[in-house]
């Protein structure tokens, strides 16, 4: 969604994005405030070219169980 506050990049989901922090073949990680805990965090979400990649999304879900 739009940003809400001047000088981010956008709004996803709970999440303020402020900033890309960096790129990888199947993800985008970005700095972003969690508004409810007042905390940053890296915010790592697919790469627009790799949603409808079967493959992709199935090894981006098995990243982020083994990261939880």
């Amino acid at each position: 969604a739009p940003p809400r506050v001047e000088g981010d990049l956008g709004q996803f989901g709970k999440y303020r994005v402020r900033q890309e922090l960096g790129r990888g073949g199947m993800g985008i990680v970005f700095l972003a405030l969690d508004e409810k805990l007042q905390r940053e965090i890296a915010l790592k979400v697919m790469r627009p070219d790799q949603i409808d990649e079967p493959i992709a999304k199935e090894r981006f879900l098995r990243e982020a169980r083994a990261a939880a």
